[in-house]
């Protein structure tokens, strides 16, 4: 086993890992991006329109680029944490996000993925950039324990003054396989202000609504 403080050092230097992995990968995108509209630029020729077959190629090229930037903006957006200022924040857009940087990891583990997101649900947070923090571990908690064919129903809802984030998974009573990464979300919970309610498979985060 990993001892916490080796694991500790490996986690801190993410942040700078992760600037240099968007820097050295957007920048070839980039590249790619416009050789590929100068490419399409040559391919049209007298006629001013590039072949079918062809502009089918450019097209899926364009896409596939687009597909890479996002993924790293939104892994960047959920890794590495900045700290942010006091303000207002997304619960329903930023569940949606998370549930996409994590769609790998739940068809890695099996888990059947239910989701009920109403929309424009927004919190207040004396940190915005942690909200992401919130729902990650959440999520990652579900899918370890309903690893194997489980499933895990993730809902975001407005209750009164309340915006609620339910995270239910299908272990039940199955003991915690990570009591640190549970330790950490109950401190940083009490920290900002979030109601945190967490017994067997199910996990309620409760914020202040925007």
């Amino acid at each position: 086993m990993t001892d916490p403080v080796v694991g500790a050092a490996r986690y801190g230097a993410v942040p700078t890992l992760m600037d240099s992995l968007l820097h050295d990968v957007r920048n070839p995108l980039n590249a790619l991006a416009i050789h590929l509209e100068v490419l399409s630029e040559k391919l049209k020729a007298e006629t001013g329109q590039v072949p079918p077959s062809q502009e089918k190629n450019l097209k899926a090229m364009r896409e596939q680029i687009q597909r890479v930037d996002g993924i790293l903006r939104l892994f960047s957006d959920f890794v590495v944490h900045r700290g942010g200022a006091p303000g207002e924040a997304d619960l329903s857009d930023t569940t949606t996000r998370a549930l996409g940087v994590l769609s790998h990891e739940s068809r890695k583990r099996r888990v059947q993925v239910q989701v009920g997101v109403e929309a424009g649900v927004l919190v207040r947070l004396g940190d915005t950039s942690e909200l992401g923090f919130f729902i990650i571990q959440a999520l990652l908690r579900a899918f370890r324990r309903a690893e194997g064919g489980g499933s895990v129903r993730v809902m975001v809802r407005a209750d009164g003054g309340a915006a609620v984030l339910e995270v239910e998974d299908s272990a039940g009573a199955t003991a915690e396989s990570m009591p640190d990464a549970v330790a950490a979300l109950e401190l940083r919970c009490a920290q900002l202000g979030v109601e945190l309610h967490l017994r067997g498979g199910h996990c309620r985060l409760v914020f202040p609504r925007a």
